[in-house]
């Protein structure tokens, strides 16, 4: 199900745009953080960060300590970037170059996360192939971060059409084998200066996917 045009699109941004210049960009990625920190996981958690490419996450979780890190992107040029920004400690983490919506886990994480890449995802299928592919990498009681564009948000990103979430509109993706545990909406300062709104949703994987009593 791999999308060649969405794949070109952003090996296209990556190879031609600096990173202090995207309108995702966030030398510190507060609100991720602090969530991440409220889940009190061990160090040695397991993290995979969806379309984080050339994002700064995964800078800040290493200096923080944590040990077992992946990041999936779309684009080589954003992990090959992500590799030489961080040089020597890049090899202590797993960089996987996959469409989300055609990834399948090879093993289990404590949590996984995804700031802006989930909103890409405006067709029926893809939503069920990404929801799958969340609920097969996470094992009962695993964690699920989604930062995405709130109904308040924009429409477009990078060109490209988006797709809009509300906390009831979040939980019908991810209900079925997920809890939802929270929602909070914030407000990004982009590089231009603009503010875009976004909705950070969390979860925990069920027991039993086909339980919604847990």
């Amino acid at each position: 199900m791999e999308n060649t045009g969405r794949k070109n699109h952003w090996e296209t941004i990556y190879q031609t745009k600096p990173l202090e210049s995207v309108s995702w960009y966030q030398p510190v990625p507060e609100t991720s953080l602090s969530l991440i920190a409220s889940l009190k996981l061990p160090k040695t958690a397991r993290i995979i960060d969806i379309g984080g490419g050339d994002s700064l996450l995964v800078d800040h979780l290493l200096q923080l300590g944590y040990t077992d890190l992946t990041v999936l992107d779309i684009s080589e040029a954003a992990l090959e970037r992500a590799r030489k920004r961080l040089g020597p400690r890049a090899e202590t983490v797993r960089w996987i170059h996959s469409d989300v919506v055609a990834f399948r886990p090879g093993q289990t994480y404590d949590l996984w996360h995804d700031r802006a890449a989930f909103h890409f995802l405006t067709q029926p299928e893809e939503v069920g192939a990404y929801s799958k592919a969340a609920a097969d990498a996470l094992g009962p009681g695993g964690h699920l971060i989604i930062g995405t564009f709130s109904v308040n948000g924009p429409t477009k990103c990078s060109g490209l059409e988006i797709r809009q979430y509300d906390p009831a509109s979040m939980e019908a993706a991810f209900g079925d084998a997920f809890r939802q545990t929270g929602c909070r909406e914030v407000g990004h300062h982009t590089p231009g200066g603009a503010v875009q709104q976004f909705l950070f949703c969390t979860f925990e994987r069920r027991g039993n996917p086909t339980d919604a009593s847990q």
